[in-house]
């Protein structure tokens, strides 16, 4: 295995919130309107939340959007409003300080950034699907069905769909935008927060105003491609996403060593620019449990990036990067997760739907029983055989 232990990379501690709910189990007391009113312990996964990125609060939306899930029935129906003034309440007892000042030193330091840093190509900051896209890509969204995403995309190695996405004018769009983010940086001596434990360089692509973008490319455009290939992990309930941008070459990160991703599905695309080297290599998938287990051959898989293609794998499909030998790579990577998947895999022990070890352990079990049935079937035909001969009850 490369790299030997696995490493999990995931957003420096005050970076944006996972999005992974919280643990309120009861109401809040004192206020009679809502006093009969309980959280459902577990998520309700049949309800599609509201979007609250418009909310005026010191709390990550992620958190109203993830909390929804529990309501009492009665309370999914009512205006948005009375949903927010009652989740505060529960929130305001069970959240955490730490937590609740985490959000808070992260909201203030995203507004310093949006005050002070002038946009050099305002048009990234909404959605121009045919400006950002080739057509392939557009065409297999539009049709939205298993065919069309299987016309444009190959399966190099299980798990590991790539495709064609950017187009070479949005590739040079956005990284013309990171440049001048970071001359911005340089100039006004503003301390940024990387992008995650592992990445010494890049940026955060949602602390200077690309998050409501990112939100439409991972609403629009991944989630009809995760519901079909990624259902398993929460495919089909993504809610959140970290969007960054990581750059490897000469007085930057050189490789990445061999990890996980905090996120249930990733897109990973190349910007550019010129280089050699920095194949990603993959080297199965696993759950927490198995995460440093050896790795089987047929799980051994090299991809070299060609800049406007995408990859998509699960952020459970350990993978690193080998080292940027000439030139500077940069690549656009979205994290996409679900809060609903998250809470459901605090209940599970077995993951052989999709942890490659799981299913040959699930395998083995299998076959014990097959084995242990059959050598019961041959003892009991054998004894009736020795009866019928005339012989005496075996023991």
């Amino acid at each position: 295995m490369d790299g030997g232990a696995v490493e999990r990379r995931e957003e420096p501690p005050a970076g944006n919130g996972k999005g992974s709910g919280n643990g309120a189990a009861g109401t809040p007391v004192g206020r009679s309107s809502y006093g009969d009113r309980r959280l459902r312990l577990n998520p309700n996964t049949e309800h599609k939340p509201e979007r609250y990125d418009d909310l005026q609060t010191d709390l990550d939306p992620s958190i109203f959007t993830s909390l929804e899930r529990h309501l009492p029935p009665s309370m999914l129906e009512v205006p948005r409003d009375v949903k927010v003034q009652f989740m505060k309440e529960i929130l305001a007892r069970y959240l955490p300080d730490g937590e609740r000042s985490r959000v808070q030193r992260h909201k203030e330091y995203k507004q310093r950034i949006m005050s002070g840093y002038q946009p050099l190509n305002t048009e990234l900051y909404n959605m121009h699907p045919e400006a950002f896209f080739v057509p392939s890509f557009i065409k297999a969204i539009n049709d939205n069905t298993e065919d069309s995403f299987r016309n444009i995309l190959s399966e190099p190695s299980p798990g590991v769909y790539a495709f064609a996405m950017l187009q070479p004018k949005f590739c040079e769009m956005l990284l013309a935008e990171v440049e001048n983010f970071e001359k911005w940086v340089t100039a006004t001596k503003f301390k940024i927060m990387r992008p995650n434990t592992m990445n010494r360089y890049g940026a955060v692509l949602d602390d200077f105003g690309l998050e409501a973008m990112l939100n439409k490319l991972m609403d629009d455009f991944i989630c009809p491609i995760s519901r079909v290939f990624f259902s398993d992990v929460g495919g089909s309930s993504l809610d959140s996403h970290h969007g960054f941008v990581v750059e490897y070459g000469k007085d930057k990160d050189v490789e990445l060593g061999f990890h996980v991703d905090d996120s249930e599905v990733t897109l990973n695309v190349c910007l550019g620019k010129q280089f050699s080297g920095g194949e990603l290599f993959f080297r199965g998938i696993r759950c927490d449990t198995h995460v440093n287990s050896e790795t089987q051959p047929e799980e051994i898989f090299d991809y070299s990036h060609v800049p406007g293609q995408a990859l998509l794998h699960r952020g459970r499909h350990r993978h690193g990067a080998r080292p940027t030998t000439s030139g500077q790579r940069i690549n656009l990577l979205l994290w996409c997760r679900s809060s609903v998947f998250r809470e459901m895999k605090k209940y599970q022990k077995d993951f052989s739907g999709w942890c490659g070890l799981c299913q040959r352990e699930r395998k083995e079990r299998q076959r014990q029983s097959v084995v242990a049935t059959k050598l019961i079937e041959f003892s009991e035909s054998s004894q009736q055989a020795f009866l019928r001969s005339g012989g005496g009850p075996l023991n």
